[in-house]
């Protein structure tokens, strides 16, 4: 499988993710600048975490308006897959490539800790590598990272199967509405999450339970 790594000013988890995909995939994915002219022709767009622009605005707004951000919508309108983690996520929603969006934390603090997720909908690409109703654990670092969406479009999100992971067992760090902490495109070709399933893919990590989201993809292309 083809990867690229689109990266902004002010992301510091592009290398996390670089690691994570080479590890994986064996093969290291394109590194996209996002005031590169286009992105090669690959099987997986990635928007990893950070805090693009500062977060200025609000957290993502920037980047999405970024020329690049075009090119990644006519991908996904094309089945490419798109993964966009924690300040990729931001942007995605943003950019409204996914439904909702993405508020202050609850607790209007910094929250750096390991959640559990339930996985809601393991029948699409990116979750094939996990059982339905499976418990994993994740870690997550963010400050803007409540989700909410209006009462329509939560029922449509709830209803298509649009959510991909919840936190569990009490965990959520931020007050998201239903505990989302993932969701899809009406598709399910993009996926936006909050936790950092590439902290987490190896004994040095202390666990593996990041690792079968990537191997998923990259089984589904072998």
């Amino acid at each position: 499988m083809k990867a690229a790594v689109i990266v902004f000013p002010g992301l510091n988890r592009d290398r996390d993710m670089i690691a994570a995909l080479t590890k994986i995939g064996g093969e290291a994915p394109a590194v996209i600048w996002h005031q590169d002219a286009d992105i090669p022709k690959v099987d997986l767009i990635v928007v990893p975490g950070g805090f693009s622009y500062g977060d200025y605005l609000r957290a993502g707004a920037i980047a999405a308006r970024s020329p690049l951000m075009n090119i990644i919508r006519e991908r996904a309108e094309q089945g490419v897959r798109v993964l966009g983690v924690c300040n990729g996520f931001q942007i995605l929603t943003e950019a409204q490539l996914l439904p909702g969006v993405l508020m202050r934390n609850a607790s209007l603090r910094f929250v750096c800790r390991e959640v559990k997720l339930k996985v809601e909908n393991a029948d699409t690409d990116f979750t094939r590598g996990y059982q339905q109703d499976q418990i994993i654990r994740c870690p997550v670092a963010h400050h803007d990272g409540n989700y909410f969406a209006d009462a329509e479009t939560l029922a449509r999100v709830e209803g298509n199967g649009q959510v991909a992971f919840r936190y569990a067992d009490g965990t959520n760090p931020n007050g998201s509405i239903n505990d989302i902490a993932g969701v899809f495109n009406e598709q399910k070709n993009v996926l936006g999450l909050m936790p950092h399933p590439e902290n987490l893919i190896e004994a040095a990590h202390g666990g593996d339970d990041g690792r079968g989201l990537f191997s998923a993809l990259y089984q589904l292309v072998a």
